[in-house]
């Protein structure tokens, strides 16, 4: 598969690999996490869509909407917040997920209770970074695929990586709950 990419890439690994684009990059609290734990990854910008989602962002990458991984922050009944890590192309079945967390019920939150509880705001939502630490549930089959791309901080902009560098810096617990 031939993925095409925003001519703006940084390669965090020790290397800083400067791309000549005049575009100025955010220094986000998910970037600074992950330069932190020295992880391998690259940034690419695209023009960000309100309500676009992950069909706009891999539209304008060049890139399946599979391998797009979208951070979704959710509660159970007594508003104890979760992040999922979910592929751009699926939704998450609450139920299942529950049921796999042992608890009543789980709901989206609400854009202002996601930002309080990670600092990003939607289209922005990262799972590194966050603002307190949250337990992070990733959809198992993410795992398995060769490169991943991950929201970095801010609207427009993701992190490439592979998913064994989210593994490590996360420690996801790994669900089955797409559909």
């Amino acid at each position: 598969m031939h993925l095409l990419f925003s001519p703006l890439a940084f390669l965090i690994d020790h290397h800083y690999n400067y791309s000549m684009s005049k575009e100025k990059i955010p220094t986000t609290p998910a970037i600074l996490a992950l330069k932190a734990k020295n992880a391998v990854f690259t940034l690419h910008s695209y023009k960000y869509e309100d309500k676009g989602g992950t069909r706009v962002s891999s539209g304008r990458l060049g890139v399946d909407e599979h391998f797009i991984i979208k951070t979704l922050v959710m509660e159970d009944e007594t508003a104890k917040p979760i992040i999922i890590l979910m592929h751009g192309d699926k939704e998450v079945s609450t139920k299942t997920l529950a049921r796999m967390l042992g608890v009543k019920s789980i709901t989206p939150c609400k854009p202002e209770t996601a930002h309080k509880h990670t600092g990003y705001m939607v289209g922005g939502t990262s799972p590194f970074g966050t603002r307190k630490p949250l337990t992070v549930c990733m959809e198992k089959t993410i795992a398995d695929l060769p490169e991943i791309f991950i929201n970095a901080g801010s609207r427009g902009l993701l992190a490439k990586m592979p998913p064994s560098e989210l593994v490590r810096i996360l420690e996801p617990r790994e669900v089955s709950v797409a559909i």
